[in-house]
Order: C-alpha cells, then structure tokens, then sequence
C-alpha cells in the first residue's frame, strides 16, 4: 500500500470500538466517507476517520442529531453553533423534567388523586406570562383598594414570587405549591384581612416602622424560647412591653381599645398558610427565611386574651 495508511471496516472498527454495522451505517449516510475502495470493492478507510468518528461519538453521547453532526464533520456549520442550538434544547428539556419531578413528588408527598394531579400539573407547566398574569390576579384581590397607601408598593414587593428562567427542582415545587395556595378564596381573604390592618397600622406620619405581626414576633421571642406560660404572672411584663411598643408605634394610648385592636391584627396573621407562603417565596425567589411567625403570634394572643376585662353582663 504507497501513500497513507488504509483501514478496512473491520480494523476501524477494532481501533474505535464501534461496530461494523453502525461504521457501515456512518459511511453510507456520508458522515465518515470511505477513501477509496480495495481492488475487491471493499470500503477503506483513511487515517483522518479515526479523530471523525471520536467527534461523531462525542457529539451523538451529547445528544446531537446524525444531522447536525454530519453538517459539522463536513465543515457546513462552525462546531460552536450547533453546540449552542443544542444546549438550549438540553436546558427545554431540563425544565421539562424539573417540572414533572416536581408534580410527581408533590403528588407522592400528598397521596393525591387525579384531579389534584391535574391540577398541579397545569401549574407547573405555565408560561412565565401565565405566571405573571396568576401572581397579579392573586395580588389585586389581596391588595385592592389599598394601591394608595404608602406601604403598598413595599408590601406588594415582599409577597411577589419570581420564578427564575432556570429554576432548581425546590424553587419548582415550591411555585406549584405557591400558585395552589394563591389560589385558594379563604387564604386570599385571609391575607387581605392582615394586610389592611397592616395599611391601617402605617397609616401615621413617619418613617416605615415594624407592624403588629413582627412588634410581637419580637417581643415575645424569650418567653417563647424559655417556655414561660403565656397566662402565667411572669408574662406581664412581656405583655406590657409588647403592647406599650405597639401604642408607641402607632400613637395611641395603651389601652383596651389598643389591646383589642392589636388582637385582631394577630388573628388575621395567625394563620400556619401565611408562614407557608412566605417560606414557599423564600424559596422561588432565593431569599432567606426569617422563621415562621405562627407560634409567637398564638402565645402573645393567649396572653393578652388572659390580660383582657371579661364582658359585661
């Protein structure tokens, strides 16, 4: 043999790993061409289809079509595009899967049925206008009639989920768990009742102060650490400091009016759905979670009901 070396089918085969029937599919759809043919017609190859196949392989183990990876052996289309084309594919079908592992999961953890799967499914799978448009509809009834109170647009902020154009698995359970609970009439009512005593509580000349909801979460945070009974002696003191902070705050004297009025902020906070929600949000929107606030708010409403004149007969 004079020039460069010659490989059958056989020996590239035994040099690359591949087999004979897939070298013989490569040369027939022009991916790997043969040079020439032996004096009894048999297909030979050059030394060059050696580093060719170790491209095709590499490319067809990523996942890219024989097409592709005929235009790029052939010098058609620079290696780099079709990289590119391909790796936007790969992330579609990334989200994708995130999506579904995310519905399976939630419907496994709940022992759902049918409709519940339905039903998370179709969440899962919208657009990201779609998204939007279901956070605003959620938004507006929480926030009607309130949108010229000065706390509005810091609030509204706050309880904005934004799901990243490359979300994680967590940040896609979180959002369907998110958009299920945002959907949900009684905790849409309830979230407007907190937030219109929040609107009403900043409704005072000033700078942004703390609401009712985190004057408590504060206040009460040793007691609930040590254990103290919320109805025992030894949370007057507590009780006193909290709800003379809260008259502070909003200028008002401490009094039953004060109490009451501080009491039925905390009901409308004192809702295990709401720190749901917030955790859920710190999650799709990679904040970082202050803690739920439901069990300070149930002790500080047990010590001040404990603290309250009884009606009168």
């Amino acid at each position: 043999m004079s020039g460069e070396e010659r490989y059958t089918i056989g020996e590239l085969a035994r040099r690359t790993g591949l087999s004979v029937k897939t070298l013989r599919y490569y040369a027939d759809q022009g991916i790997v061409p043969p040079t020439d043919r032996s004096p009894a017609g048999y297909r030979r190859f050059g030394p060059d289809a050696v580093a060719r196949l170790e491209l095709v392989r590499t490319l067809r183990d990523l996942g890219v079509d024989l097409a592709s990876i005929r235009r790029v052996v052939d010098r058609e289309v620079p290696l780099h595009e079709v990289a590119a084309a391909h790796a936007e594919a790969l992330a579609v079908q990334i989200r994708v899967l995130r999506q579904r592992q995310a519905v399976l999961a939630t419907v496994s953890r709940r022992g759902a049925g049918p409709e519940e799967l339905d039903l998370l499914h179709r969440l899962a799978r919208l657009s990201g206008q779609e998204r939007r448009r279901l956070v605003a509809d959620f938004l507006d009834a929480v926030f009607d009639g309130l949108a010229a109170t000065p706390a509005y647009p810091g609030v509204m902020r706050s309880l904005t989920p934004e799901l990243p154009d490359e979300p994680d698995i967590e940040q896609v359970r979180a959002w369907v768990e998110l958009a299920e609970l945002a959907q949900d009439p009684d905790f849409r009512a309830g979230m407007r009742r907190l937030v219109r005593g929040y609107a009403a509580d900043h409704d005072v000349p000033g700078l942004p102060r703390p609401d009712a909801v985190a004057v408590v979460r504060d206040g009460v945070a040793s007691a609930l650490a040590a254990g103290l009974d919320p109805t025992a002696p030894e949370a007057d003191p507590v009780v006193a400091a909290v709800t003379g902070r809260y008259a502070h705050l909003t200028g008002r004297p401490d009094d039953a009016d004060l109490r009451q009025r501080l009491l039925t902020r905390l009901d409308a906070a004192n809702d295990s759905r709401r720190d749901r929600y917030l955790d859920l949000l710190s999650v799709i929107n990679g904040w970082s979670t202050g803690g739920g606030v439901a069990p300070a708010v149930d002790w500080f409403s047990r010590a001040l009901r404990a603290r309250m004149p009884s009606p009168a007969r």
